[in-house]
């Protein structure tokens, strides 16, 4: 049984438009398919960072819980292996044991002083990592992964990402009204505005600028797989991210609010031009960075580029 894993998150839908759409996953996948999943250039993401686990944890989730191949092909030419070898077993137990060798490689090197960012690459082909994307175009993706001839495992993510987006109902939101993935958005029964909580359960009164330093504070937690979402380490974290020189500005792209105007056919840039908007596509249609009819949060934040590499 396959240990890959898709969860919505969150999953919003324009007041203007049925068909603008935005949704953020949470995925659990063998690292050995990431750099697949990063030629999909319309994804905004965060991932679980090698160098940012310590290396006991990453140890312990390999001997816990490996990444193994979903399929056991045997070898011929092409990038398929279109028949499967008659003893799954015997391949799973030779993969076992070369994920325990690499774990007691890594601990050798640890025991050598080295750092998490190097013994940790030992690990990387027997490590599941866990990663937020947010994307406003999933077509592609599906085309492509869903499809007998990509590679097994990431077809199987692919499958149960679009299983999950299927099942999921998109929160309709009007200009000015957040996609916040990690943060609960309900409407207040006494007053009848939008208010921002930790969870549902403890409907703690948060502003929109807390609510955006959660989400994003959550999405950059993934790296080093623990997550905390009080607003005190929210605050910290944004503190950290915003003020890094550069600004680590990744976690800031799957926050979104939906365009006041989505197309237009005839516009120049600086004429009405909402901030946020990056630039048109020949549809006519406005992109705030790789988001189609969304303002993307990173595109609000002042991120200022260093020329002087030296």
């Amino acid at each position: 049984m396959s240990n890959i894993t898709a969860k919505v998150i969150a999953k919003s839908v324009s007041s203007l438009d049925p068909n603008c759409k935005i949704i953020t996953f949470e995925l659990e996948y063998p690292r050995f398919i990431h750099g697949e999943l990063m030629t999909h250039r319309m994804f905004s993401r965060n991932a679980a960072s090698s160098r940012a686990i310590p290396i006991q944890a990453m140890m312990d989730n390999v001997l816990a819980n490996p990444a193994v191949p979903v399929q056991w092909g045997l070898n011929q030419s092409g990038m398929q292996a279109k028949e499967l070898h008659v003893n799954p077993s015997d391949c799973i137990a030779q993969w076992g044991y070369a994920s325990e060798d690499a774990v007691d490689s890594a601990n050798y090197l640890r025991n050598l002083g080295l750092h998490k960012q190097i013994v940790n690459r030992v690990l990387e082909p027997f490590q599941m990592m866990k990663t937020i994307v947010t994307a406003t175009e999933m077509d592609n993706f599906y085309w492509l992964r869903c499809h007998t001839d990509a590679q097994p495992e990431i077809r199987v993510l692919a499958e149960k990402m679009y299983e999950a987006d299927t099942n999921t109902v998109a929160q309709e939101l009007s200009p000015g009204q957040w996609h916040l993935p990690y943060v609960v958005t309900y409407v207040c029964p006494e007053y009848g505005n939008e208010m921002y909580s930790l969870d549902d359960e403890d409907q703690t009164d948060l502003t929109l600028e807390e609510a955006l330093k959660i989400s994003a504070s959550c999405c950059a937690q993934v790296s080093y797989r623990k997550n905390d979402d009080s607003l005190e380490k929210a605050l910290k974290i944004w503190e950290m991210l915003v003020n890094m020189t550069p600004v680590h500005a990744s976690p800031f792209e799957h926050q979104a609010t939906p365009m006041h105007q989505l197309s237009r056919n005839t516009m120049t840039k600086g004429d009405g031009w909402e901030k946020g908007k990056t630039h048109q596509d020949r549809e006519g249609n406005f992109w705030s960075g790789n988001f189609k009819g969304w303002i993307q949060h990173r595109q609000l934040i002042n991120n200022h580029v260093c020329t002087n590499y030296k």
